[in-house]
């Protein structure tokens, strides 16, 4: 469960109130970011920010209408403005957009400022996560089931290299398994 260059128990990882910096949960859309970044900031009393709503309340637009209006270039520039600006949050826990650590060199400004947290999901569970909610996924929204299990499939491979760069990788479906205890 969990892999890679963080040997201690994640518990370990989670600052106590009052002291530390961020973590940045990263991986594809559709694999658990905000909704994991949401139980674990309750239960260690730690703020939770989504990167997307932070930039959408800036912005004063969906994250889809900035892509069809503005287009990904444009989004992917104020997606790093909005992540420079959590450098000044203590005790946080932030999910990253899918492909927020592919752009602008900011895998390795999250490493250099918090914790970073890879979800490793797996391609299936993406795929129905994906098909329950594809509407409000900008890049995915038009695109038959076969389609997207393509799109999954090459958006992968393109990102695990910057994924693998995280502090921390965590096989979600296994929390899920067996509950957050022992990883927190």
């Amino acid at each position: 469960m969990l892999q890679k260059k963080e040997h201690q128990n994640f518990r370990h990882q989670i600052p106590p109130s009052g002291g530390g910096g961020a973590f940045f949960l990263i991986g594809f859309m559709a694999s658990g970011k905000t909704h994991l970044g949401g139980i674990w900031a309750a239960k260690y009393n730690l703020t939770f920010y989504d990167l997307d709503a932070l930039i959408e309340q800036a912005e004063n637009q969906t994250i889809a209408q900035i892509f069809t209006t503005q287009g990904e270039a444009y989004f992917r520039k104020i997606e790093t403005e909005a992540l420079l600006k959590t450098k000044l949050y203590k005790n946080a826990i932030i999910a990253c957009g899918g492909g927020t650590a592919c752009f602008n060199n900011n895998m390795e400004w999250m490493n250099n400022n918090g914790k970073t947290i890879f979800l490793n999901q797996s391609q299936p569970t993406i795929l129905n996560n994906i098909i329950k909610d594809k509407n409000v996924r900008p890049l995915v929204a038009n695109q038959t089931p076969k389609m997207l299990q393509n799109f999954i499939a090459q958006k992968m491979k393109e990102r695990l290299p910057f994924y693998n760069q995280s502090n921390i990788i965590l096989q979600p479906e296994q929390l899920h398994e067996n509950g957050l205890e022992g990883l927190l």
